[in-house]
This record gives structure tokens, sequence and C-alpha cells, in this order.
């Protein structure tokens, strides 16, 4: 699972195909709704590298709980480096995982 820990705003405008939303502020409120798999595996994002929404995402989600937890702190400048597929626009609000295809598996193995 993908988890975009940016402002609803900035997720909405652009994101890593099949990403969910919960932005780091409401992590420890949202994340049992969002996230009702604790051994899920899920890969936890933000803008760059410089941004550290990621990383105090999945430091709560880990002290939550969560065993499969990464954070991916080159984020989505690293993905759009990488010229892989982003989504743009509105979303609906039921969002299921897709599962990350060949090239994308490669670019987050490096975490």
């Amino acid at each position: 699972m993908l988890l975009d820990a940016r402002p609803e705003p900035a997720f909405r405008k652009e994101r890593l195909p099949g990403a969910i939303n919960i932005p780091s502020d409401d992590i420890r409120a949202d994340a049992l709704r969002g996230l009702p798999d604790k051994n899920a595996e899920i890969v936890v994002y933000c803008g760059n590298a410089p941004c550290q929404r990621s990383n105090l995402a999945a430091e709560c989600l880990l002290n939550m709980g969560y065993a499969n937890v990464r954070d991916y702190h080159e984020g989505k400048a690293d993905w759009m480096k990488a010229a892989l597929k982003i989504e743009r626009g509105e979303i609906s609000k039921v969002k299921l995982s897709i599962k990350p295809n060949e090239t994308q598996c490669r670019l987050l193995l490096h975490l």
C-alpha cells in the first residue's frame, strides 16, 4: 500500500498511482480507519527528500504497532525523476490499492 503523507490539496493535484492519502498531521486519528491491517506492507512518501512528513508518519505507524512500514524518503520527486506514471486530478472517495508494476517495484526496492 502506498500512503501519501502530504496535505490533501497536494495529494489531489498529483500522486503516485494507487496511493491513499492520510496527511502526517492526521495519522494517529485516521490510520486505523484507512489502514486496518497492521501487517500490510505500507510505503509512506511525501513530496521530496527535504520533506519530513513521510518520516514522521512512518515512525508514528511503527509506534502504533504497524509491522511493515517503510519511508520512501525521496518521495514523489524521485518517482517523477524516474519518469514513472503519476495520477492527477480528482479521485474517488474509496481508492483500492494497486499493485506496482515491475519498474515501480525496482524503484521502491531501494528503500
